[in-house]
């Protein structure tokens, strides 16, 4: 096992600067997610540190080892594709032993390795098999176990449950999770999915544009995002953000609400919103909107609202929702529920 540095990693491809100075300690042990929207740079960082991409700028070290010049094969990592990247002439068995062998490991080390990784993944039953007589879901465990065989002192995840149903991928995050619990290896985890990102990670590593935006735990990021990026990256579905705070007649803050200097746009989640009882009418902030749309999504559903300018605004109901298209409602939100960011997009505390 070993952490993982980055200090001011840089890629250039010709002219342009994909991973534009990236810093980032990834403790012994810890599980950090990258995640991010197509194009943000996460998985040409994470090649970075396989040494499948080579950098432009900066350093990386794997241990107490800076791994610059170093080969993939050097490194000490493995690395789970999304592609699964499975031998498909090879049984199961062989394809864990595959790396192994290469290695010069005992005969008997090798059995032992397997033995114990096809049970902890629950798949002994498919050893004699061959990738083709698999599922989906058994082939990515198999990719899993070809990297945990190795024991190497970091796992590099690159989206790989990316290919598989919804159902599959929630009990592979479950198994990803408990797995990574139980070896306490240093992984580093890519995906665009913020759900994924929100259920695997201790630390969640938010790029945007090639650069880091946030870094911190999936709660803290949800509850206090640095910037108008996150805010709207981070959660399902993202934050309402308001414009022009003090210029607005589209909606109202009370007289003693504490709005920053500065503040050009107001950030308020779906759940903090909330339908006004009547007679009510203790909220810090207050609007009355036109009903688009009304998504029930099981246990509680989503109402998608207009606000006079036009501009769109969810908010959450319990339940099964008796607003309609087309109603006109009266909502609200605490204080607490409030947050408020600069021109800039950047959270004024």
């Amino acid at each position: 096992m070993a952490q993982i540095v980055l200090n001011d990693v840089r890629k250039m491809y010709g002219n342009i600067e994909a991973i534009k100075g990236v810093s980032l300690e990834i403790a012994d042990g810890e599980l950090v997610v990258l995640v991010g929207p197509s194009g943000c740079g996460k998985s040409t960082l994470l090649r970075m540190i396989a040494g499948l991409e080579s950098i432009s700028g900066g350093q990386i070290a794997i241990g107490d080892r800076v791994v610059n010049q170093l080969e993939p094969s050097e490194r000490d990592i493995a690395m789970v594709f999304q592609n699964y990247a499975l031998y498909p002439h090879m049984t199961v068995r062989q394809n864990l032993a595959y790396g192994l062998k290469n290695r010069n490991t005992p005969k008997d080390e090798i059995d032992r390795r397997i033995e114990r990784t096809a049970k902890a993944l629950e798949i002994e039953q498919f050893l004699e098999r061959k990738p083709r007589q698999l599922s989906g879901g058994q082939r990515q465990r198999v990719a899993m176990g070809r990297a945990i065989v190795r024991e190497p002192a970091a796992y590099l995840f690159d989206e790989p449950l990316s290919n598989l149903d919804a159902k599959l991928r929630v009990q592979m995050r479950v198994e990803i999770k408990r797995l990574q619990r139980s070896l306490a290896t240093t992984s580093v985890y890519v995906t665009h999915d913020q759900m994924e990102a929100m259920t695997l990670a201790d630390r969640l590593v938010v790029l945007n544009a090639g650069r880091i935006e946030q870094v911190g735990t999936p709660i803290e990021l949800y509850e206090r995002p640095a910037t108008t990026f996150v805010a709207t990256f981070i959660g399902s579905p993202s934050m309402n953000l308001l414009q022009n705070v003090e210029a607005t007649g589209n909606w109202s803050l009370t007289a003693d609400a504490a709005v920053p200097n500065g503040t050009a746009t107001l950030g308020i989640r779906p759940e903090d919103l909330h339908v006004i009882p009547d007679g009510l009418d203790d909220d810090t902030f207050k609007a009355t909107v036109k009903v688009a749309a009304v998504e029930l999504v099981g246990a509680e559903s989503y109402v998608h609202a207009t606000l006079p300018d036009g501009s769109d605004i969810v908010f959450r109901v319990a339940g099964r929702s008796r607003i309609e298209m087309d109603d006109m409602v009266k909502i609200g939100a605490k204080s607490s529920g409030l947050h408020f960011f600069g021109s800039n997009g950047v959270r004024i505390a």
